[in-house]
């Protein structure tokens, strides 16, 4: 048996390759997953694919493996809760490059809970910012349009109408929002799940400026970063301005993001994918 798993912040999905059957547990960030959390994917899993031996591989692709050491520590995890040392994590990144990619020269961006961008010739990853985690970076994804909403609400420079419509959608009173925020556990999946408050109400101008300023961020200061440096990497030669997506919030904003690409610059959107384990089983089939 071969499984490949998608992580992030928020979910995993976990799929055999050979048959296609599905299990999604909870995104497994070793940044912010705790080892109880990760042994508990791992148990649910085994339960769900009634795994009962050693004799199979796991391709793990999860948000937060770019850093060495925590990807070491999920490899260990992962032996440790499925009792086989047949173990590859990668990172979300590669993933989605793997899922979108198709042997091609593309940029390949990641916009979810987070967000990230680099460009691939192909075969691997040529170019890549440095993500500085959710407080810092993840500019244009959920999380950063969540961040600006509720920042917006708390010192009231949201509208009154919109505020009072945002303040009945969640219930939460000011230090509940700030407590949530500082105080309690994975506070990237909590300012990303306000996000959809400015897509259901997008006819808004306020809503739509958060989405279309947010999304200008990371096609600013992420996207045209990139492309900068693509003649080091004789990109230019072999790509076609293709831009492909990945992650249920990309999926959710797709039409500003063709928007965003068409009016500035000889871009174009290729696939958009709210989930890349579809694409991620296909590739290990054919490898």
């Amino acid at each position: 048996m071969i499984l490949v798993a998608d992580s992030g912040s928020t979910k995993t999905t976990w799929a055999d390759v050979t048959t296609g059957n599905k299990v999604v547990t909870e995104g497994l960030n070793p940044h912010f997953s705790t080892d109880k959390q990760v042994l508990d994917a791992c148990a649910t899993v085994c339960r769900q694919f009634e795994i009962h031996n050693s004799q199979f591989t796991i391709h793990f692709y999860g948000s937060g493996c770019g850093n060495k050491q925590q990807a070491k520590r999920m490899n260990a995890l992962l032996q440790q809760g499925f009792g086989t040392d047949s173990v590859t994590v990668e990172t979300d990144m590669l993933g989605a490059c793997r899922a979108v990619g198709a042997g091609r020269p593309c940029v390949v961006a990641i916009l979810g809970t987070g967000s990230n961008a680099c460009l691939f010739n192909g075969e691997a990853i040529v170019r890549q910012p440095v993500s500085t985690g959710y407080i810092l970076g993840d500019r244009g994804s959920a999380n950063h349009a969540g961040r600006k909403l509720l920042d917006d609400y708390l010192s009231h420079r949201m509208p009154a109408d919109i505020r009072h419509l945002f303040h009945n959608s969640y219930r939460l009173s000011d230090v509940e929002l700030i407590n949530t925020v500082y105080h309690q556990p994975n506070p990237n999946r909590f300012l990303a799940s306000l996000a959809p408050f400015a897509i259901e109400n997008i006819e808004n101008d306020y809503c739509r400026s958060i989405l279309t300023e947010t999304l200008s961020d990371w096609y600013h200061l992420c996207l045209i970063w990139l492309l900068k440096g693509r003649k080091a990497h004789s990109f230019s030669h072999h790509w076609d301005g293709e831009v492909n997506f990945v992650g249920g919030y990309a999926k959710a904003v797709e039409p500003l993001l063709k928007e965003l690409l068409y009016s500035d610059g000889p871009f174009h959107v290729g696939t958009v994918l709210a989930d890349p384990i579809d694409g991620l089983i296909q590739f290990h089939q054919s490898t």
